[in-house]
């Protein structure tokens, strides 16, 4: 294999808007917090809107997090799932055939609870975005 080869990212299945999509969702899924009872003496407009940040069965970010890895096709959703074994140092970048192979292996029409109930599922992501040499750069410039 030639030097340059060894240097190329490998192509994945799945877009980077849909990657970054998933990341900013699953970031804005995992800085939910329990509810809190608020003080029945409170006054509502002094609350600051704390419950955008409380994690309720009803969330609207999780039903969009989750809309959002459903979506994906079974060659898209085997990349994420290897993506997030590659952020979270299970595989290396040149394991990157491996993963993707057990991803595949192991995928079972469940992968959306799976990858939600991963703790830093963005972070994740991301990392194994950057470590193939793709980043969410160009995908945060335009929305952000």
């Amino acid at each position: 294999m030639a030097e340059n080869e060894k240097d190329t990212a490998p192509e994945l299945n799945v877009s980077a808007e849909k990657l970054c999509y998933i990341i900013v969702k699953a970031r804005e899924f995992d800085a939910k917090v329990d509810p809190v009872e608020p003080d029945p003496g409170s006054n509502p407009t002094d609350d600051d809107a704390r419950e955008v940040l409380e994690d309720y069965a009803d969330d609207p970010t999780l039903a969009e997090l989750r809309a959002a890895i459903d979506g994906l096709n079974e060659d898209e959703i085997v990349d994420v799932i290897a993506l997030a074994w590659l952020g979270r140092a299970d595989f290396a970048k040149e394991e990157w055939v491996e993963a993707r192979a057990l991803a595949r292996e192991r995928h079972r029409h469940h992968s959306a609870s799976y990858l939600v109930g991963m703790p830093a599922l963005g972070d994740y992501l991301e990392e194994g975005m950057a470590a193939l040499g793709y980043s969410c750069e160009d995908y945060e410039a335009g929305r952000l």
